[in-house]
């Protein structure tokens, strides 16, 4: 379980710079986190849920780790707008005896988003190939 406070550079900017987040609320497959500098007007939340259908071999979990922000419009300066982003696993758990295999793809993803090429060092500020794809609409 995660703590209460992720304020140990749990998550970061795009500078690379530490972002704290504070438990706001938990229900039973859900919890949601606020940024702690967060203003009231912009909200910044970060939630992670699981749900699981099926039953057996069919059994699956989803599981997604979002983040929402809520600035004020760059081209109008009045009106909130929101920049989501999230990742969602998709598990087989009913036909699996190991994790294995869902840690490599999720390894690809975040290898894809957050690095170039051969790099072994993540990039948090955008330059990774999957990322300048998401950010820019490229395929």
């Amino acid at each position: 379980m995660l703590s209460n406070t992720l304020n140990t550079n749990e998550i970061k900017n795009s500078a690379g710079t530490e972002v704290e987040f504070s438990r706001l609320s938990t229900s039973q497959r859900t919890t949601e986190f606020q940024q702690v500098a967060e203003v009231p007007s912009n909200e910044h939340r970060m939630s992670i849920a699981h749900q699981e259908s099926g039953s057996l071999l069919r059994k699956r979990r989803r599981s997604v780790v979002r983040f929402d922000k809520t600035v004020i419009s760059s081209v109008d300066s009045v009106t909130p707008v929101t920049v989501s982003a999230y990742v969602v696993m998709d598990i087989p758990v009913g036909a699996l005896t190991a994790l294995t295999e869902p840690t490599h793809v999720l390894a690809e993803l975040m290898s894809f988003v957050a690095s170039l090429g051969a790099s072994t060092t993540i990039l948090y500020d955008g330059t990774g190939n999957g990322a300048v794809a998401l950010l820019n609409g490229g395929l």
